[in-house]
């Protein structure tokens, strides 16, 4: 009778054992059927959920795994302590069966914080979860499955504010006056020195690739976010640079499709996504690498994909132009001299027969010229200012530089370019003076005072650089100068285009007074001067241009033009 007091009391504490036969609400084969569900579904959730998961401000993984081993110990345990109806406390504190069902609610309760995570919350970049973050979207990264990646990069948009909101404004910070040697000790929170990493991170070009072809969204929301907090100094250029390469790449991205509404209904009007990357000059501008595609990717493209670049550059010198900018643009500079890039193959042009009609490079010529004249006309939309110079002297130039001086240097570019193609006639008429002279230059395709002055600086270009000749005879002088000899002929007459007479007569003027002493000194430069069809008689001194029959004319035509002595 004593050891059965002894046994059942320990203390002030009753035992008693516990019922074999009482409710049964949650054992160990309902936690091996809750289990076997909840395996399933972690093993077959896709990469979107892992990611969710893994950016849990904690370690959901790992904490689930030992809350859910220790469920199943204690599962397995109350099963045996009830089959050998061993000693349990006696009381009401803690009952058998609100035992199991603790057991079961905290299973339960496992699983909701997974769905809760992966389903109903996902984790976006915060202070709480800043280095999970970034450390689970680095290892996605690295291992640069284009099918993950895709995925990812939908996944990242929801975060893009608050990685924007945590970034760094080095841009602001310099602009208060803040010294390089500051910023660099600027001790950064956690959540802010991985803000500033991240942009990096997500320049990687696989990523940016997946994000052109699966989730523009993305994109639209960091240059979206950056705009709405004006916030352009942050680390993103490589970032917007890739995007944009990317972009011009895929001619299935938004850039083909954000073109006009007639062609791309509401989503041409609109544009959205072309307009948060690049109708905002200021934040273009502070990005600065946006427009500074690599070489060897310039290379590969076709007239399509030139286009593409040249709306893009349009829509940032709009803006540029529209809210009264007067400094310097070093980003639009450089896009405009890549522009320039089209047309290097124009070269390759000379002296090939059958060329057709849709070249690509003779289409990359158009968009060129396209792109000069949408140029012009946006700068038209303002009257000119009072104090841009007409005539900017070589010393001045750097100082006094414009928009007018770089459009008329480019157009200046683009007929030097094409004063490679000498032959066929017919090829170097069709690219000198139907695809460039006339659209630039004759039937008024540029008007307004803008048009007038970039006109008069192009004139005076062109007309500079053949009197150079006069003090060193070279190649690119004598190219010019043979080029306005196609376009515009040997007989000034009596009615022409205002736009290029004052030209015509300067350049008909120096060939008379200079031509002859330029033959005697320098013969192949001086050749090089005349177009196909015209000729040099030495010996009465006047150069000759000869039509040759054809269709319209039955008889062969020439023209004598005389020279002067030279002195």
């Amino acid at each position: 009778m004593l050891s059965c007091v002894l046994l059942d009391k320990c203390g002030s504490v009753s035992f008693i054992p516990i019922d074999a036969n009482g409710p049964k609400i949650f054992g160990f084969s309902e936690y091996l059927a809750s289990l076997a569900l909840m395996v399933l579904a972690w093993t077959i959730a896709d990469v979107r959920y892992r990611f969710r998961i893994q950016c849990a401000p904690f370690a959901l993984q790992r904490v689930t795994f030992w809350i859910v081993a220790a469920i199943g110990v204690l599962t397995l345990m109350t099963d045996l302590w009830r089959a050998e109806e061993w000693l349990v406390p006696k009381g009401n504190l803690l009952s058998p069966n609100m035992w199991q069902a603790l057991l079961g609610g905290l299973l339960l309760l496992t699983f909701l914080l997974w769905t809760w995570f992966a389903f109903i919350k996902p984790p976006k970049f915060s202070t709480f979860n800043a280095k999970n973050y970034a450390q689970t979207l680095y290892r996605f990264i690295l291992k640069g499955s284009a099918a993950e990646l895709a995925i990812i990069a939908d996944e990242i948009t929801a975060s893009m504010d608050s990685l924007v909101h945590n970034a760094t404004d080095w841009g602001e910070l310099q602009a208060r006056g803040v010294m390089p040697e500051e910023l660099k000790q600027k001790k950064l929170s956690d959540v802010e020195g991985f803000a500033n990493e991240l942009p990096m991170l997500l320049a990687d070009k696989r990523l940016c690739r997946a994000i052109v072809e699966s989730s523009p969204g993305t994109a639209l929301a960091v240059f979206r976010a950056m705009s709405d907090t004006r916030k352009y100094g942050i680390g993103i250029a490589a970032f917007a640079k890739n995007v944009f390469g990317e972009a011009i790449a895929n001619k299935n991205s938004f850039l083909f499709h954000e073109t006009e509404g007639y062609q791309s209904g509401l989503i041409g009007y609109l544009k959205p996504l072309s307009k948060a990357m690049f109708s905002n000059y200021e934040m273009v501008e502070a990005v600065g690498r946006i427009f500074d595609q690599d070489f060897a990717d310039q290379n590969a493209w076709d007239a399509e994909q030139w286009g593409a670049y040249s709306r893009a550059v349009l829509m940032t010198f709009s803006d540029y132009v529209e809210k009264g900018w007067r400094s310097h643009s070093y980003v639009l500079y450089r896009a405009m001299s890549t522009m320039e890039h089209a047309i290097l193959d124009l070269s390759k042009l000379d002296g090939v027969e059958g060329i057709a009609w849709n070249d690509d490079r003779v289409a990359c010529l158009g968009v060129v010229i396209d792109f000069i004249k949408n140029a012009v006309e946006i700068l038209g939309q303002r009257e000119v200012p009072e104090d841009v110079q007409w005539r900017v002297s070589q010393r001045d130039a750097s100082v006094n530089r414009t928009f007018y001086d770089r459009i008329a240097q480019m157009i200046f570019n683009v007929i030097h370019a094409t004063a490679y193609v000498t032959s066929p006639w017919s090829l170097c008429w069709w690219i000198q003076h139907n695809s460039v002279w006339v659209e630039l230059f004759n039937f008024d395709h540029l008007k307004g005072d803008s048009a007038r002055v970039i006109k008069f600086k192009v004139r005076r270009l062109l007309y500079d650089e053949i009197v150079y000749m006069n003090k060193f005879p070279n190649y690119k002088g004598a190219r010019i100068l043979r080029y306005c000899l196609t376009v515009m002929g040997l007989i000034l007459p009596t009615s022409y285009d205002s736009d290029s007479r004052a030209l015509h007569k300067a350049v008909l003027a120096w060939v008379r007074i200079h031509f002859v002493g330029l033959h005697n000194s320098h013969q192949l430069i001086a050749l090089e001067c005349l177009p196909e069809g015209m000729a040099y008689h030495a010996d009465k001194q006047r150069i000759v241009k000869i039509s040759p029959a054809n269709g319209l004319r039955p008889e062969a035509k020439c023209e004598y033009f005389p020279l002067m002595s030279a002195t």
